[in-house]
């Protein structure tokens, strides 16, 4: 009796403990302290694949979202008539033949987490920009690292398809987390 009982509490336990795993959300931020200043600082990451084909494929799909740089933006939408956030990073994938979910949320799953210092060009930066609902509404391609940031693609309603800065107030807020799934 008292070997189920320990084992029942050791199951509850570790449901319990991974349950709790990942429901906060975490933000990674890169700052330096001097002279008793604390200040952002944006370091540049050079990608180096381990298969050189993989670079040639986030080319590919950067090459491919930049193509519809000043697309409209339609909710569902996915080609040159109008496009919503998740339906450009779909687009941009699947014609190099990499399928992801359709959603910007279920996109959220797919691949490996990443810190922002972690972050290369091909990577999705996820979004949360409604202030009312904590759920992932928004996505972005990376499409250049430099010193004054991380610059993403990504459809956003108001100006279609754009490229924005994660430096931006707005979109540093609104962060979540940055995923790669190639």
């Amino acid at each position: 009796m008292g070997r189920v009982l320990l084992k029942s509490s050791i199951l509850i336990f570790s449901i319990f403990l991974f349950a709790s795993c990942g429901s906060s959300r975490s933000r990674v931020v890169t700052t330096k302290k001097e002279a008793g200043r604390t200040e952002k600082v944006t370091q540049v990451y050079d990608r180096t694949p381990s298969v050189e084909s993989e670079d040639k494929t986030v080319n590919k799909v950067v090459r491919t979202a930049k193509k519809f740089e000043g697309t409209k933006y339609k909710y569902g939408g996915t080609d040159k008539k109008g496009m919503d956030c998740s339906g450009l990073i779909y687009v941009s994938f699947l014609e190099e033949g990499i399928s992801l979910p359709r959603t910007s949320r279920a996109m959220s799953l797919e691949g490996k987490r990443l810190y922002l210092k972690e972050v290369n060009v091909g990577d999705l930066l996820f979004f949360e920009t409604n202030k009312n609902r904590k759920v992932i509404n928004h996505v972005g391609l990376v499409v250049e690292i430099d010193d004054d940031g991380i610059y993403f693609i990504h459809s956003s309603t108001s100006k279609g398809v754009i490229i924005s800065s994660l430096s931006e107030t707005y979109w540093y807020k609104n962060f979540v987390m940055a995923r790669r799934v190639i």
